[in-house]
């Protein structure tokens, strides 16, 4: 088999019908009857592209091509599953061994480990059956990593956005996060049994004490009656704010990043 000019479409490797017809030993014109008489097993994007008007032009102006291309209505370009489509129909010993070389020195990457030549038909129809589930494997599993990095992607945004913030915020800081107010996520923590009120002042239970969650800070005041006087400001920490985080989307609350991002 003479050296193939190689062409590519869509990131794949293809062939011209004059390169699969020299390549088997036969003519543009068996080539052509066979798709004809054999169409509905063909699928268009998996076992060739058409190319007609503007692409083809654009096609034929990136390689060098004979004056025939250039005045053909339409160029079909044939992929590895259509190279095995012919070479299915023409099942001769030089269309079976010409496919295998096809596939280990043309369609196939150079990262790709070398299988067995197959000696028959029923052999090399294995191997493709092989091939394809191996592609649809890890196109599958692509698909599936894109899925987690998805569904990741809007609690890194917010705990970047945490991590960004070194300073200490207040309840009514992070509420807002969420869309509400200090009041309502007070009461939330209360009902969660994270904090309790005690002369007008939310303090944590004994176990979610001594983790650095909070800092108190003691503001001075002047009441009413003119008299000074002092008040505890409980702050969170930055540290504290992811475990907020946690604990509340644990009980389907959500930032309001995250629920934008949810019904996208």
């Amino acid at each position: 088999m003479n050296q193939l000019q190689i062409i590519e479409h869509q990131n794949q490797r293809v062939l011209l019908t004059s390169q699969l017809a020299e390549s088997y030993g036969t003519t543009t014109d068996v080539v052509t009857k066979n798709f004809n008489r054999n169409k509905e097993r063909y699928q268009e994007g998996k076992h060739y592209f058409t190319l007609e008007g503007v692409e083809k032009k654009e096609f034929i102006d990136q390689g060098q091509f004979d004056r025939g291309l250039k005045n053909a209505k339409t160029i079909y370009l044939w992929t590895e599953r259509g190279a095995f489509l012919h070479a299915k129909s023409l099942n001769t010993d030089k269309a079976w061994e010409v496919y295998d070389s096809l596939v280990e020195h043309y369609f196939k990457s150079r990262e790709a480990k070398p299988s067995a030549l197959p000696s028959n038909y029923k052999e090399a129809l294995l191997q493709l059956l092989a091939r394809i589930e191996e592609n649809e494997k890890l196109e599958l599993s692509n698909k599936i990593k894109d899925q987690q990095i998805a569904e990741l992607k809007p609690k890194a945004d917010y705990c970047d956005l945490i991590l960004k913030n070194k300073g200490l915020v207040t309840i009514s800081q992070i509420a807002k996060d969420y869309g509400k107010s200090g009041k309502a996520l007070n009461n939330i923590l209360h009902n969660l049994g994270i904090q309790y009120k005690q002369s007008g002042q939310w303090l944590l239970y004994s176990k979610y004490q001594n983790k650095g969650y909070t800092q108190s800070e003691t503001i001075d005041i002047t009441r009413s009656n003119g008299m000074p006087d002092v008040k505890m400001n409980t702050k969170w920490t930055q540290k504290g704010r992811l475990f907020l985080y946690e604990l509340l989307k644990a009980n389907d609350i959500l930032p309001m990043i995250e629920q934008n991002l949810s019904l996208n």
